[in-house]
């Protein structure tokens, strides 16, 4: 059977480039690079060539990156140990209503704790209102946290604006940039970004490798205590293999800019043009513009994204219905929610995640084999049965 991978928000395959560069630092490169001896130094310098390439590709300094185990652990790191950096009693948050559960859940765990949390809606198309986050802002506002690129629906959020007002304010920024790095060019000092998070295994490195741009002189107070690595930001032994493969693929990033992020952008569009004319009653979720260009979330009206799923994977097509981090709870998509979708469409939503691997060849395979599934589950479907009768 055919096999399609279109899930690539959730993970991505380790590049080969990648896993060539890991292999050395299991075996005959196995040294701890907090050791002095020959060991240890050959490991520290590896690790500080990854992090030189992880700041090219943010055009940042090398040492405002801090290497974390992924995106989750670097999102708190930004929010709880800036709060904590904070030691004032009275602390405000904002944030936005779709953003990755790594951030949502880390402010309401702040909130538990007394820090106050403005939490801004968005509109249909997933954006949030710079006029709102504006009058949001209050005297005790310390931190502004609002993802670069959604990771459901793709739509990307106006961090240079975000960062603009932030910056007005006198209050640090920070934005979850998992999906967007090896997507969109990401520079945090046009943006005017405090604290950046990204993760590794999304752009072809392995899982459990992350990092956390710090801008020179934003304080922060370590989650994890223990040793001096990281400059005492994050202590414990680092993974060294992960932060060299995490390097390699953040200079692989940079170069596909240009040469892959055009092709799968045209993939993409050919995927969303062939369901829009192929299959009625479809809804495209978040911007049709300003969106991440490997990702398409769409809902069909009447019946279930799980079931849409379930065939798809079925005939050896392998998507998502959002988050991954959410995939085993019930309920409808707190970021289609937010958009104010109608709970009938919000209920069907599904997302294609393209990646380097994806083909013309793929797109034209789900495009001849989801037409006759929605069909089949459509006149399965008592809603379905219902308008028709109507």
């Amino acid at each position: 059977m055919k096999r399609i991978y279109l899930d690539n928000n959730a993970t991505t395959a380790v590049r080969t480039e990648v896993l060539e560069a890991m292999l050395p630092f299991y075996r005959e490169q196995f040294g701890n690079p907090s050791s002095i001896h020959w060991a240890g130094r050959s490991v520290s310098e590896a690790v500080e060539e990854a992090r030189e390439r992880v700041a090219r590709l943010l055009n940042a300094r090398p040492e405002e990156i801090v290497f974390t185990s992924c995106g989750s652990e670097s999102n708190s790191l930004a929010l709880r140990g800036s709060v904590d950096f904070f030691e004032a009693r009275d602390r405000h948050v904002i944030t936005t209503a779709v953003e990755h559960p790594a951030v949502l859940n880390s402010v309401r765990f702040l909130e538990k704790q007394g820090v106050a949390v403005t939490v801004l809606p968005v509109d249909g198309d997933g954006l949030v209102d710079l006029e709102q986050l504006e009058v949001a802002i209050r005297p005790d506002t310390i931190l502004i946290s609002a993802m670069w690129g959604n990771n459901e629906t793709g739509t990307l959020f106006p961090v240079a604006e975000i960062g603009a007002i932030a910056r007005r304010h006198k209050i640090r920024f920070h934005t979850d940039a998992v999906q967007a790095i090896g997507r969109v060019p990401v520079d945090v000092q046009a943006a005017e970004v405090d604290l950046l998070s990204l993760s590794g295994h999304k752009f072809g490195a392995p899982k459990g490798v992350g990092a956390l741009y710090v801008r020179k002189g934003t304080g922060l107070t370590p989650l994890i205590h223990g040793g001096h690595q990281e400059r005492g930001r994050r202590a414990g032994t680092l993974n060294v293999p992960g932060i060299v493969g995490l390097g390699v693929a953040s200079e692989l990033a940079t170069a596909d800019l240009d040469r892959q992020v055009p092709r799968i952008r045209a993939l993409r569009d050919r995927l969303e043009a062939g369901i829009l004319s192929r299959i009625s009653e479809v809804r495209v979720n978040g911007h049709r513009q300003q969106r991440l260009p490997n990702t398409l979330n769409v809902s069909f009206a009447y019946i279930e994204g799980e079931a849409i799923l379930l065939f798809l994977d079925m005939q050896g097509v392998a998507a998502s219905s959002g988050s991954a981090c959410m995939s085993d709870s019930f309920g409808n998509s707190h970021v289609i929610d937010a958009m104010g979708v109608d709970p009938m469409m919000a209920n069907s939503s599904i997302r294609f995640g393209l990646g380097p691997d994806t083909d013309e060849e793929d797109i034209d395979f789900v495009l001849e084999i989801l037409p006759p599934i929605i069909k089949k589950l459509r006149d399965m479907s008592p809603f379905y049965s219902e308008k028709a009768a109507g």
